[in-house]
């Protein structure tokens, strides 16, 4: 069985979520006490590797982040997305539905990945961008606004 490395602390808010705090070293930038953000059950968030959720992100339903991904800022995972690999949700990113982002894949800013999108590789998902019902390849490596 997987050492526990963080703990539910408070009581749930009105919409079921509780607040992480940190058990172990994770990474290089969590430490033992160290809150991270916001999850329904620990079955959002695996005690397995690097995985984190910091800041007021929020991830809940039958979502999933584990491996060494991170979700942080406002980013939004829930439905029954997964979030995983070494992939990074954050900004106002919402990942819902049957949505899955993996590998190095970022998903950031304002942008949504939803349906049963497939977002992986070295992909970016930025801006106000929408990626749904389909797969974002490794190929195709940047989808969103312009940063000038």
């Amino acid at each position: 069985m997987t050492p526990r490395k963080y703990e539910l602390i408070g009581e749930p808010r009105g919409d079921g979520l509780r607040r992480i705090r940190a058990l172990v070293a994770i990474g290089d930038d969590v430490s033992p006490g160290d809150t991270g953000g916001w999850v329904q059950s620990e079955a959002n968030l695996s005690h397995a590797g690097d995985a984190w959720v910091r800041d007021n992100a929020q991830v809940r339903d039958n979502a999933q982040v584990r491996d060494n991904a991170q979700v942080r800022d406002n980013a939004q995972v829930y439905g029954s997305a997964q979030v995983y690999g070494s992939a990074q949700v954050y900004g106002e990113a919402w990942v819902s539905d049957n949505a899955r982002v993996y590998g190095d894949a970022w998903v950031f800013d304002d942008s949504w990945v939803y349906g049963d999108a497939r977002v992986h590789g070295d992909a970016r998902v930025h801006g106000d961008a929408r990626v749904c019902f389909g797969h974002l390849p490794r190929n195709l490596r940047e989808i969103g606004e312009d940063d000038e």
